[in-house]
């Protein structure tokens, strides 16, 4: 076995792990990236890149679909190629990976290892075990080390489960043929994705939710998406936990679902699971050198992402906190500045920003309503309905809302969400009026282009002190 030290060794090739590496070399220090799967990690390989090229695809398909809406438009859908869809699918991500990390690991100069990594040693002196893909090993030490493993689709532990070649989202984006129908059990924004997906390429879709859509997000954003959902065809079973599944000789399959205290059957030609992801940390060997972990076996992190032990660092997924690529690229930025420079720095999630790329999309930023409350803070809210929202109105779909809710008393915005076309970008909006302590008051002041969705969050502004309904275009 070798050995070879660095500053910051990092254990994952995603957007933690690549952050982390970026901001030490920034800071002068030297480098190694440890990795046995694809370069890019989840984000690029199996998660946001596919997953929304394929939404994309299947979007532009719908739209004619839907063409009739608009009054004069008619269009005719074509036949999905499936293959021809994955293809270009995989086209792009291979391009992705790529320019966005493959290319990196040349430019920064950092040495890369492609193997499986477990740590070895003691707490006081951890040593990198890494065995290589043609069976070598080799052993690297670091004056600190970084987790970024991620995390991997999680099943739950149901009665015949491992017998019926269930789907997860990634195997899902590897089909090569368009099921005829699918059960999705979850009703995550993953669920969410996976079943309009489906839906809109030509599969009948059943949603297995085991309380509401979404239900760490608004209620009236549960309804909203469950409405337009069905609006596509995509039926909703809340209340319903799994007992069982079983796969026909004719191979359906068939799942036993208690629903409100009753025994129902449901059939499918698919059965795809999205009920959550785990941590990445068995075999890294953590109990070997004292860093803690927790229940799912997350390891636990503080708010400087360090671990339990001194030298090693943890960002993204594998802490079990909220899984968003640009959470664990800022995550791991922290970590590694934390670790080369010994400064104490820490990130604020009170305006964390996240989306459902369904269509129409879920937008939230900051706090919820009931966040609000179980936090303690005395807050008022406005539900404006998208019919109020003039870019709404000319997209002929008014299917959706834009939520505000307001710490009551100083009238700063705290959070905001919002069902509707581009919700995304008007998350990224509230982010910045969370962050500004940015008052209702104000926002109802202040400058929005008319015709945009995001002129829907001046007009919510509004409905604070106005009846909306009595304003004309513009009403300042």
């Amino acid at each position: 076995m070798t050995d070879t030290s660095y500053d910051l060794v990092v254990v994952g090739s995603g957007g933690g792990g690549f952050a982390a590496a970026i901001e030490a070399s920034r800071l002068g220090g030297s480098v190694a990236i440890v990795d046995g799967g694809a370069l890019g990690g989840t984000c690029t390989n199996t998660g946001c890149i596919p997953s929304k090229a394929l939404l994309a695809a299947a979007g532009v398909h719908h739209t004619a679909i839907d063409a009739e809406r608009y009054p004069g438009i008619a269009a005719t859908p074509g036949v999905i190629d499936m293959g021809a869809l994955i293809a270009g699918k995989q086209s792009l991500v291979d391009r992705m990976r790529a320019t966005k990390y493959e290319s990196l690991i040349d430019a920064y100069g950092w040495d890369f290892y492609p193997g499986h990594a477990a740590f070895d040693g003691t707490a006081g002196d951890p040593v990198l075990a890494v065995t290589l893909a043609d069976g070598k090993r080799t052993a690297i030490r670091g004056r600190h080390y970084l987790l970024a493993t991620g995390s991997s689709p999680w099943a739950p532990d149901l009665a015949g489960l491992d017998d019926v070649a269930y789907l997860t989202s990634t195997t899902a984006m590897e089909l090569d043929a368009v099921p005829e129908s699918m059960m999705v059990l979850g009703g995550g924004y993953v669920a969410l994705e996976m079943a309009q997906l489906f839906t809109r390429l030509g599969t009948a879709v059943m949603i297995l939710a085991r309380t509401r859509l979404v239900s760490h997000e608004e209620p009236e954003a549960s309804r909203a998406l469950e409405d337009a959902l069905a609006d596509e065809g995509v039926v909703t079973v809340r209340k319903a936990v799994p007992v069982a599944v079983a796969r026909t000789d004719a191979g359906c399959v068939v799942a036993t679902v208690d629903v409100g205290g009753q025994r129902r059957e449901f059939r499918a030609a698919q059965l795809l699971v999205a009920t959550g992801r785990r941590p990445v940390t068995d075999g890294l060997g953590l109990d070997r050198v004292g860093v803690a972990t927790g229940t799912s076996g997350e390891v636990i992190v503080d708010g400087r992402q360090a671990t339990s032990n001194a030298r090693i660092w943890a960002a993204g997924d594998v802490t079990g906190g909220p899984e968003f690529v640009y959470v664990a690229a800022a995550q791991g930025a922290v970590a590694a500045e934390n670790a080369l420079t010994g400064t104490e720095k820490t990130l604020s999630t009170r305006a964390l920003p996240r989306v459902a790329f369904t269509s129409p999309a879920l937008g939230v930023a900051g706090l919820t309503e009931a966040q609000a409350h179980a936090a303690g803070i005395r807050c008022e809210c406005r539900v404006l309905p998208l019919e109020y929202v003039p870019r709404a109105l000319v997209d002929r779909d008014t299917r959706g809302f834009i939520k505000v809710v307001a710490e009551r008393g100083t009238g700063r915005i705290i959070g905001a969400t919002a069902v509707a076309r581009d919700a995304g970008e008007l998350a990224a909006t509230a982010v910045h009026l969370i962050e500004t302590g940015t008052t209702v008051s104000e926002l109802a002041h202040r400058w929005a282009p008319y015709l945009t969705m995001s002129e829907g969050l001046r007009i919510a502004a509004q409905a604070f002190t106005a009846d909306v309904s009595m304003l004309s275009c513009c009403a300042a």
